[in-house]
């Protein structure tokens, strides 16, 4: 479990937030906050002021994959090998197990084609799929994806969290601007002007946004459906 406590940071403030394992997904309006909340759970910033805990001691992050929302933003590399490779490169990781470790991920997400490629010759959602296989490859206890359907249809958004379900990391956080993916989230958390405002599983957390326009439209339906 991760706790806030009294976090302010100049774009967010969190009275008390709790975030358990599994899936969490963060919606809410631009701006909201979303991406500050993520930037801090990977490290990558700190609030002025407030605690944050994990499991009951100070926070601190030990191994996490960080997708931006950004697809050139995630890129080290020119070539796609050299990228996925990375983390097991900075880790050094021996030559035969990085071989057979970027083999086996690219293999099983049907994306061996683009091994040789340069980064720059790839698709917005093809930069994405890359950096996932990055973030995943060494098995992070921590993934955390910043809009990353943005860029991905939904057919291969359910195929992602498919693969990244074979081997589930401890916590998994996404922001979403697709409700329909926030329904099948362990958790939700909603952000409007920097404050947590919901929070809970989907059917709590969307029962309370039922007439705004982040209720999920398959809801919607199946409650017009039922009346």
């Amino acid at each position: 479990m991760i706790t806030f406590f009294g976090v302010v940071h100049p774009h967010l403030i969190i009275d008390t937030l709790s975030i358990p394992q599994g899936r969490t997904l963060i919606i809410g309006p631009n701006g909201s906050g979303k991406t500050t909340l993520l930037r801090m759970l990977a490290g990558l910033c700190s609030p002025a002021k407030g605690t944050i805990l994990r499991d009951n001691v100070s926070y601190s992050v030990r191994s996490v994959g960080f997708i931006d929302e950004n697809p050139d933003r995630n890129i080290l590399f020119s070539r796609v090998y050299d990228e996925i490779s990375s983390p097991l490169r900075f880790s050094f990781s021996s030559p035969d197990l990085i071989e057979r470790k970027v083999l086996s991920i690219c293999t099983r997400w049907d994306i061996t084609r683009l091994l040789s490629k340069k980064m720059e010759e790839l698709s917005g959602g093809e930069k994405i799929i890359v950096a996932l296989a990055a973030a995943i490859i060494r098995e992070p206890e921590m993934l955390i994806l910043d809009e990353p359907d943005a860029h991905l249809d939904w057919t291969l958004w359910q195929t992602v969290l498919s693969r990244i379900e074979e081997n589930p990391p401890e916590f998994c956080i996404i922001a979403t601007h697709q409700m329909e993916i926030a329904t099948t989230a362990d958790e939700v958390i909603y952000l409007q002007d920097g404050r947590v405002m919901h929070t809970g599983t989907p059917e709590e957390v969307f029962a309370s946004l039922k007439e705004t326009c982040y209720y999920p439209v398959t809801w919607r339906i199946q409650d017009a459906s039922s009346v």
